[in-house]
């Protein structure tokens, strides 16, 4: 049937013409891009895509959400948008060996009170060595694409996501009020080598692999360079969804597929950890003609109910692993010994390597640890050693190649001095690592402590990173955590700053405006920003969700650092809250200069308390739990972990601040203490009926 020119299109029929070539060039992107099945030559294809843009351009208020158009890119944007994920996008614990695959499911079962050879349906998918974004439909229409980012706070790609072929611009069939998918993008080996071929081409920088490619691709602020670089997307989960998904995590990326979306071919059914090894062995065996990197392989449980009894330990889920392919190895000599001095003053001494390439990645320094590491393996500055780089784990020396050394090759004497400061560098009874004890007055640990405090996971103030941070510091207008608030608001800081070299008047007003909307920060974020040693994300969630406020909290760690035993006790009886970090609170709230710069950076902010978990009005919201004895309609675990999200703060130990003492089967010291205490006791049974888990 011949078709009617353009210019005489009426606008109702105009209308009709885009949903049809939107439908129509969305089934010939599938057919082409995912069935490898395509149905109508290039040509013809081109000439779908020309009479839609010829038709967009004579009705503009016409064009669709879901056209064509977006596919070949957009206008550049000024800078990527904030999105919170409502969902945080946590990552995935690693198992490197096959004894730690075995240990998965055996923890799975004990959490879940399962025989020790009972069968799990598991699913095993290949782990793919890309970005991993979320991608918002709402009625069936792509509204939103965003990046992991922290986990809870990521950049908008929407305009950049809408250039790849394999995300749908709108779903297939009956498609839900809200689905956010997630999955990752990567690119093709074929496709990447084009790339680097036509870069190297045109004078520019190669991409390292596949995955620096197909993340530097997606963060083009001109969406029409993305559209370019041919990425690829595989859909393997879930954030927010109306209504939730439910059944089986197999039963859901069917339904991805019913969708519209591309998942993994190659996932597997697995009952047993024998199952899951034979599987990653096999993928290893036809990892390098797949087409596109795999870095291992995850391993899920199939059913959602058992997902979310299980469950979340800090930022992974307990239902989920990464079995990671053995590390890539490679061997080169050492041209020199450096120190690198970290933020709390830990000396690592790095290896200065011959550049060699591991894993597609060019290897130049890689760390040696320690003193005892290298005293213990005897590297020698000059030897030939094999270095080891496994994912993106920072690359190691294994082993020295013995016949290889040459005759001029030096034994490393570690120094007492740090190389930043001249301060002494002590190394604490009991523990590997020399330390400098210049503190702050340490411009190695003075740069690090600030990029800490400015960092994602801490006050994440855009504009101030590992390149910024130096640069003020060499002008002298930063010494502490509180200067990075008086930056714009002083007027001698500011017309210093202005003077800089790359700070015109738009990035300081950018900065300004980064800086302010940081002034309120969360009690677990501001924890963090103070570097205290042994402190990472999921320790300072658990300080502040057992102390409630910054006013509690510190009075508390001032009282540990003083010596209270009442006051130790209790940080030490915080489930996951080790000796080492208890020590470490108390190093550093014993120190006055700590106090002192914690008091200046207060009076520039304000620190939030943390938010009450969605108990439901639950009975044990704000209370503390003590279980003991054996449990069992559940194990300990998940009766803890129960406990936590009904808002109750689990503890190890009876005190005089226990409000409630679970008493399983054969409980002892710990009923006898809450007797002596005049502590509430509760049986498993009320214990159930009042956590509503009956």
């Amino acid at each position: 049937m011949t078709e009617k020119p353009v210019e005489s299109l009426k606008r109702s029929e105009a209308e009709g013409e885009l949903a049809r070539l939107a439908a129509d060039i969305a089934r010939h992107d599938r057919l082409y891009y995912q069935a490898d099945a395509p149905e109508i030559s290039d040509a013809e294809y081109d000439a779908l895509q020309r009479r839609n843009a010829a038709i967009e351009a004579r009705f503009p208020n016409l064009v669709r959400p879901d056209s064509p158009r977006f596919r070949v890119g957009a206008a550049p944007v000024d800078a990527f948008g904030k999105v919170e994920h409502k969902v945080p996008m946590l990552s995935l614990d690693n198992a490197m060996e096959d004894e730690a695959v075995r240990d998965f499911l055996a923890r799975i079962r004990r959490f879940l009170n399962l025989a020790a050879d009972a069968p799990v349906d598991l699913v095993a998918e290949p782990k793919i060595d890309g970005l991993s974004c979320a991608v918002r439909y709402e009625g069936g229409l792509l509204v939103r694409g965003a990046t992991r980012g922290d986990g809870t706070v990521g950049e908008d790609i929407t305009a950049n996501v809408r250039t790849i072929r394999d995300i749908p611009q709108r779903l297939l069939g009956d498609s839900p009020p809200v689905l956010e998918v997630r999955g990752e993008i990567f690119m093709e080996l074929q496709d990447f080598q084009a790339l680097n071929a036509r870069r190297e081409a045109e004078g520019q920088a190669v991409f390292a692999n596949p995955r620096n490619a197909a993340a530097g691709s997606v963060r083009q602020l001109d969406s029409k360079i993305t559209a370019s670089r041919k990425l690829r997307f595989f859909a393997y989960g879930w954030g927010e969804a109306d209504p939730p998904v439910t059944g089986t995590y197999s039963g859901f990326l069917d339904r991805l597929q019913t969708l519209g979306l591309r998942v993994n071919p190659l996932t597997r059914h697995c009952k047993t950890a024998e199952e899951l090894i034979a599987y990653h062995a096999q993928i290893g065996t036809t990892r390098a003609s797949l087409g596109y990197d795999i870095d291992g392989v995850v391993y899920k449980l199939d059913d959602l109910r058992l997902q979310e009894r299980l469950g979340y330990v800090g930022r992974a889920p307990r239902f989920a692993i990464a079995h990671k392919f053995p590390a890539q190895q490679a061997v080169t000599q050492i041209r020199a010994i450096r120190l690198q001095v970290g933020r709390t003053g830990a000396l690592t001494p790095v290896a200065e390597l011959e550049p060699i390439t591991v894993g597609g990645v060019v290897v130049r320094r890689a760390t040696l640890h320690n003193e005892d590491y290298i005293r213990d393996k005897d590297i020698r500055i000059h030897d030939f050693v094999v270095i080891q780089r496994a994912g993106d784990v920072i690359p190691q020396v294994v082993e020295v190649v013995k016949d290889r050394r040459p005759t001029d090759a030096t034994p490393y004497d570690m120094p007492d001095r740090c190389p930043e400061c001249g301060s002494l560098a002590v190394r604490p009874e009991g523990e590997a690592v020399r330390r400098c004890t210049g503190g702050l007055v340490c411009p190695a640990q003075v740069e690090a402590r600030l990029e800490h405090v400015v960092g994602r996971d801490a006050f994440d103030i855009e504009g101030l990173g590992k390149k910024q941070v130096p640069q003020l510091l060499d002008a002298d207008l930063l010494k502490t955590p509180a200067d990075l608030f008086r930056l714009t608001t002083d007027p001698v800081r500011r017309e210093r700053l202005e003077a800089l070299e790359g700070w015109g008047s738009k990035k300081i007003e950018k900065l300004a405006a980064a800086i302010e909307a940081r002034r309120t920060i969360p009690l677990d974020r501001f924890i963090l920003a103070l570097g205290i040693r042994f402190i990472g994300e999921a320790n300072a969630k658990l300080l502040a969700r057992h102390y409630g406020s910054l006013e509690v909290w510190r009075q508390a760690m001032q009282s540990v650092a003083a010596g209270d035993a009442e006051a130790r006790a209790e940080l030490a009886d915080i489930d996951g809250i080790g000796p080492k970090l208890v020590d470490a609170i108390a190093e550093f709230f014993a120190e006055a200069h700590n106090l002192d710069a914690m008091d200046d950076l207060l009076t520039e902010i304000e620190v939030e308390d943390p938010a009450s978990p969605e108990a439901g009005g639950s009975p044990f919201a704000g209370k503390t739990i003590v279980f003991t004895g054996s449990l069992e309609a559940m194990t300990r675990a998940e009766a803890k972990a129960l406990a936590e999200k009904l808002g109750a703060k689990v503890a190890g130990s009876v005190s005089t601040k226990t409000d409630y003492v679970v008493l399983g089967a054969d409980a002892g010291a710990k009923a006898k203490k809450a007797a002596e205490l005049g502590v509430a006791t509760l049986d498993e049974a009320a214990w159930l009926e009042q956590a509503g888990a009956r």
